[in-house]
C-alpha cells in the first residue's frame, strides 16, 4: 500500500469504542510515515486499549535505513518474532490511498461500505532512538507500528498491482489477528474481498 491513509475517528463515531479517542480531532487526521497515530492492542488486563505510536518500523540490520511501514514478506526472520499475539495490534483507518501504477500517477482512496470504520493488520514495538518529522525530530523512547500487506483483491489490483494492506472488517476477524496462534498469521494475512471494499470519487 501507499504511505497515507486517514483516521476521522469522531466522524465515524466510533470515538467511544475504546477509551482515549476524545484526545483526537475532530477534523479528518491524515497519517504519513512517521507521525503519530492511534494503534489499538490488548493490555495486560485483556481488555482493549489504544496508545499513540509512530508508523514505521525500524529497518533489519544493514538494510535502507528509511522505517518500514508495510510488512510484504511474512516469512522473513526479522518478523517472526514481532508476529506474535502480544505485538500484534490493530490501526484504525476510515479510508487508505493508493497510487496508480500507470503513468500519470494519481491518488486513488479506498474504504469499507457506508463509512464504516475499518481497521488494519498491524505489528508494534517499543524503540529508543530518534524519530518524528525532519523540522521536529523527537529523540527518546517511542512505540512504532507497522501495517501487513498481502496480494490486492480485484478492486485494487488494476491501481495497485504489487499489494493491498490486510483489512479486519469485522470483529471476528480482529478478534481473530489479535488472539490466533503464529502458524495462524498466513491464514490472516489475505484480501478482502473486493464486495467489501468500495472506490472514493475523487
Amino acid at each position: 500500500m501507499c504511505n497515507l491513509y486517514r483516521n476521522d475517528i469522531r466522524k465515524a463515531g466510533r470515538e467511544r469504542d475504546y477509551y482515549g479517542y476524545e484526545e483526537f480531532s475532530e477534523t479528518p487526521q491524515e497519517i504519513y510515515p512517521d507521525v503519530l497515530a492511534p494503534v489499538i492492542g490488548v493490555r495486560k488486563d485483556g481488555d482493549l486499549g489504544w496508545t499513540a505510536m509512530r508508523w514505521g518500523f525500524p529497518p533489519p540490520e544493514g538494510l535502507a535505513k528509511r522505517p518500514v511501514t508495510n510488512i510484504r514478506n511474512l516469512d522473513s526472520p526479522y518478523w517472526r518474532g514481532w508476529l506474535a499475539p502480544r505485538y500484534r495490534c490493530l490501526v484504525p483507518f476510515d479510508r487508505f490511498c493508493e497510487w496508480t501504477d500507470a503513468t500519470p500517477k494519481r491518488q486513488v482512496w479506498f474504504a469499507l461500505p457506508e463509512e464504516r470504520m475499518g481497521f488494519f493488520a498491524g505489528v508494534w514495538r517499543p524503540w529508543s532512538g530518534v524519530r518524528g518529522p525532519k523540522a521536529a525530530p523527537v529523540e527518546g523512547k517511542h512505540y512504532v507500528f507497522a501495517i501487513l500487506t498481502c496480494a490486492p483483491n480485484a478492486l485494487v489490483r488494476p491501481v495497485h498491482a504489487k499489494a493491498m494492506p490486510v483489512i479486519l472488517a469485522d470483529e471476528a476477524r480482529q478478534d481473530a489477528w489479535l488472539k490466533a496462534p503464529a502458524e495462524a498469521v498466513m491464514t490472516l494475512a489475505s484480501p478482502l474481498p473486493e464486495a467489501e471494499m468500495r472506490v472514493l470519487a475523487a
